[in-house]
């Protein structure tokens, strides 16, 4: 990873301490990850539908992203990829845990690490060890092994999957216990992370705040729901009441987080990084990524672009807005760039401090790898970004799609053929990633049965009430 040491420097006198001999004194690092949020599920993102007063505050005091990535379609190994700095491919950790099984594809998907391997270092060990107490609330999802074996000091709420039971107590989650009945759980995570900047006042912190919501079950308070439905148009392609109110719901959060900074006068020297793990899910008009292809779980850009706010006291300009593509490792390399912290071994994100401060990083592309099936449309895929252009690889039959996103935001125009060079071109350094990357690949499958080829394993009927 490149230094950069004068910038990060500049970026640090805020924090300073009064005493001339004294040393920068740390910023308290938030970062804020929302599940399953949507590139355009934000009022400052581009919705008319959603209302979401404290995320735009945000973006009005910090630095909007404009075209910020998930490191894949899916939660986990984004999560895995945030937590190591590293891509999900060279981890192995290339599905949603559990992830989906077609047993009569055409391809057999690779024996793949569902877990996050002990012999990565982690983002929270190098916070700890830079002198930060880390605390993650929420969702994990990253094999059996909780936030605590990763160097967490704190761990509230992981219960173990991808989704609540539900959003309502009781909880059903062993790890954190019930609330008043019809407390619900957006709120007390919010809770749980007030009480914990609290206690660490007096001290810098790392807060990991992943939101379950907006992850399914699909739940929200009755009076929120009531509101929205009173606004759903029908020419708008978000129009979905309950998902609304849980978008709300984090809405809240975020401002009960920085209310409770301000109260504690900890807000000028608090970084706010917020984003979401992958695009929004389009399925049962769940939400609508306006303007771009899919949803979570394609190989599009639907399924990978999220928004993302940073704000650093004293370093971003208020409003400001950067057009510059950044990906999940990205957030790992610059928290530990502004904390002074150590990079991880083998860290693939860049620090952005230089964006931060209104500067630019030089171009580099971005790559995604993921040989699964999904539900939401995606067959096993490798893709890459550079320079606008987006190149799309299809490892069932092989063939490429070729997308300049600049004049072609929605992907409509394939342009593999008549921009073949530019095609081959990207793909001999897709296919050189890869290899740098170790990726696994999936295999021709023996059981193919073309007539079943999209069959999933049969769910069992739930359990009577």
């Amino acid at each position: 990873m490149k230094t950069f040491l004068p910038l990060l420097c500049a970026a640090l006198l805020p924090f300073v301490g009064r005493a001339a001999d004294a040393s920068p004194a740390k910023p308290n690092v938030i970062f804020f990850l929302v599940d399953d949020l949507g590139a355009t599920d934000l009022s400052c993102f581009g919705s008319s539908f959603y209302q979401t007063p404290n995320i735009d505050r945000l973006a009005q005091d910090g630095l909007k992203f404009t075209h910020a990535y998930s490191a894949c379609t899916v939660c986990s190994p984004t999560r895995a990829s945030i937590i190591s700095g590293r891509y999900p491919a060279e981890l192995h950790l290339t599905d949603w845990i559990a992830g989906h099984k077609r047993p009569k594809a055409k391809l057999r998907i690779p024996d793949w690490t569902q877990h996050l391997t002990h012999d990565v270092s982690t983002l929270p060990q190098a916070m700890h060890a830079a002198g930060y107490t880390t605390c993650a609330i929420g969702k994990w999802h990253l094999g059996e092994d909780g936030p605590e074996k990763y160097g967490f000091d704190v761990a509230i709420a992981d219960n173990g999957k991808g989704q609540p039971a539900t959003y309502f107590s009781p909880y059903k989650n062993p790890h954190l216990s019930d609330g008043p009945p019809g407390e619900f759980l957006s709120d007390r995570l919010t809770t749980e992370a007030e009480k914990f900047i609290e206690q660490n006042k007096e001290h810098p912190f790392f807060l990991y705040f992943a939101h379950y919501a907006v992850h399914t079950p699909l739940m929200g308070k009755p009076a929120v729901i009531a509101k929205y439905k009173e606004h759903v148009s029908p020419n708008d392609p978000q129009h979905n009441p309950v998902y609304a109110s849980l978008i709300e719901s984090v809405d809240d959060s975020l401002g009960h987080l920085r209310a409770k900074l301000d109260e504690l006068k900890l807000s000028d020297k608090t970084i706010i990084i917020f984003t979401s793990d992958n695009g929004g899910l389009i399925l049962n008009q769940v939400t609508s990524n306006l303007g771009m292809r899919a949803g979570k779980g394609s190989a599009y850009e639907g399924g990978v672009r999220v928004p993302a706010i940073a704000f650093v006291p004293g370093v971003t300009q208020a409003g400001t807005v950067a057009t510059t593509p950044v990906i999940s490792m990205d957030w790992t390399a610059t928290m530990l760039d502004l904390a002074g912290a150590k990079p991880l071994d083998q860290q693939r994100g860049v620090s952005l401090a230089p964006v931060l401060h209104g500067g630019q990083i030089s171009l580099r592309a971005l790559f995604w790898h993921y040989p699964h099936y999904h539900p939401g449309g995606a067959t096993p895929y490798c893709a890459m970004l550079e320079d606008n252009w987006r190149l799309v690889e299809f490892f069932e039959d092989n063939h490429v799609e070729l997308y300049h996103l600049s004049d072609d935001p929605e992907e409509k125009h394939d342009l593999a053929a008549s921009q073949s060079a530019k095609a081959e071109e990207l793909k001999a350094r897709l296919h050189a990633w890869r290899e740098t990357m170790h990726a696994q690949l999936p295999t021709p499958n023996p059981d193919y049965d073309p007539a079943h080829a999209n069959d999933g394993p049969k769910k069992k009927a739930p359990p009577e009430q």
